[in-house]
């Protein structure tokens, strides 16, 4: 038996549903795409919805979701009967450079100019990306080729590629020419990796505001031309924190991608890039000073508010306010990061009691806030929170230091770290002082700061369990650091 036709009745129903749903649409007044627009803080801080939609200006500052009138994508950069137009090579220090119009033909990268001269040399630029090892042989083969990088003129530019024109890739793009060696751990994440790439594309903004708003537009993406997508993660979770708090919509790219457009065998073009290869930093002064790739950067102008953005996206994530930990009026914080549950460079159990009941004291007898943590323990949320309020962190070397990157620098911000006796890197103490705070140095009873600072050593007992420290001596070096006594400083 067939389904009978509706009937007059079930028609009239349905009538009146859908002129009741036209009317609610239209009485209320639904989204309309022309109008709605997402908007992004001025340098100013409040809200600009006023200019219309553009694909990367600088000085845009919001953008509609549909644009004023009908236009087609700008897909390609087109260059006809002509040449391809020049890569500029906006800023440089070993390991990290801006480039306006950097080609990628094939996989391989192509700096087009007329003056070859003026582009620093391919070296200090790019590498094969090879893991690092020590010594001459294999610094030697990570220098780069033909097969990597190219420097060549607008006309031999156009008959390698053939074409009239490269696929547009627009926007900032964060191209990362590493291995994963030493991605997949948040010191070197975040204090080398992140600190580089800001500290490189900042210095493109000589004025940014204490409060973090920059002329800059976000990175777009970013692009690892030798990683996957199951290896940039690190073990504590901190990576993708950093990422997703700074460029919340950024777009991340891997060895897949770099290989789809590779095969497609025409040329691409990235609008802007900033490019970060650590073997080409490593050959450089300052990397050879402090070991640090992100040392190279300080080598471009900078100001001392540099990292507030990428700090304050971070900590304003988790709820709170950018000036939080901030002036010098406000009850310290003082943050102890133990290690003696994580099985490697611990300190003296008896040492470590010793220690936490003296900065106990300073608790009942100054008024301090006083935190003794196990951050495998704490959530990652509570884990920035806290360091955002901390005014004196300490621990053990270690990865929990890390965390110094989210405190506010003030004159009483300080952090200190404790090393076996004789031992001592650059790793914390490097990243603390870049940031405008004052790192001390601890073996046992005695103390070290900047400028007098022992050279780099791992002596045995280095990774050990054994590590040393005076409690009572520390509790007495935050109270002056917190009353600001200079004469600790001198």
């Amino acid at each position: 038996m067939g389904i009978p036709p509706p009937t007059k009745r079930e028609y009239a129903i349905v009538f009146v549903l859908a002129a009741l749903i036209l009317y609610i649409v239209h009485t209320t007044g639904g989204p309309d795409l022309d109008t709605v627009q997402l908007s992004f803080p001025t340098k100013s801080g409040t809200a600009d919805t006023s200019s219309s939609y553009a694909f990367y200006e600088g000085e845009s500052s919001s953008e509609r979701l549909r644009y004023p009138s009908p236009q087609g994508y700008s897909g390609t950069l087109t260059w006809d009967s002509g040449t391809p137009p020049e890569t500029n090579v906006i800023a440089h220090a070993p390991g990290w450079t801006i480039f306006d119009r950097l080609y990628v033909f094939k996989g391989v990268v192509y700096v087009i100019t007329t003056n070859k001269e003026s582009v620093p040399d391919t070296s200090a630029m790019y590498s094969k990306a090879l893991k690092i090892f020590p010594g001459k042989e294999a610094e030697d083969e990570r220098l780069p080729d033909d097969n990597d990088i190219r420097i060549v003129t607008p006309a031999e530019a156009k008959q390698i590629f053939g074409t009239k024109g490269a696929g547009l890739i627009d926007g900032l793009t964060f191209l990362i020419n590493d291995p994963v060696q030493f991605i997949t751990h948040y010191y070197h994440w975040t204090a080398e990796l992140w600190f580089g790439l800001w500290r490189t594309y900042s210095s493109l903004d000589l004025d940014p505001t204490s409060g973090g708003n920059t002329t800059l537009p976000p990175a777009k993406r970013i692009a690892f031309n030798h990683l996957d997508n199951f290896h940039w993660r690190d073990y504590a979770l901190m990576n993708q924190w950093v990422v997703q708090s700074t460029f919340p919509g950024v777009i991340m790219e891997f060895k897949d991608d770099w290989r789809d457009r590779a095969e497609l065998e025409v040329p691409y073009v990235y609008e802007r890039v900033v490019l970060a290869d650590r073997s080409a930093a490593m050959p450089a002064y300052n990397y050879q000073r402090y070991q640090r790739t992100a040392a190279t950067a300080f080598g471009l102008p900078g100001t001392e508010n540099w990292w507030r953005t990428v700090r304050n996206n971070v900590i304003m994530l988790v709820g709170l306010d950018a000036s939080v930990g901030g002036g010098t009026l406000n009850q310290p914080v003082i943050t102890y990061i133990s290690r003696q549950e994580w099985g490697r460079r611990m300190l003296i159990p008896e040492q470590h009691e010793k220690l936490v009941q003296e900065l106990f004291k300073l608790r009942d007898t100054y008024g301090y806030e006083v935190n003794v943590v196990t951050f495998s323990k704490t959530s990652r949320q509570d884990q920035l929170r806290l360091a955002a309020r901390t005014t004196i962190m300490m621990g053990v070397h270690g990865n929990g230091l890390t965390h110094l990157v989210w405190m506010n620098p003030t004159p009483r911000t300080t952090v200190m770290e404790f090393f076996y006796p004789e031992g001592f890197a650059h790793d914390y103490e490097y990243t603390t002082r870049a940031l405008g705070m004052t790192h001390y140095g601890w073996w046992g009873s005695r103390h070290f700061t900047s400028p007098n600072l022992p050279l780099p050593a791992y002596p045995p007992g280095f990774q050990g369990n054994e590590i040393p420290i005076d409690g009572e001596k520390v509790a007495e070096l935050c109270v002056a650091r917190l009353s600001l006594a200079e004469e600790y400083d001198d």
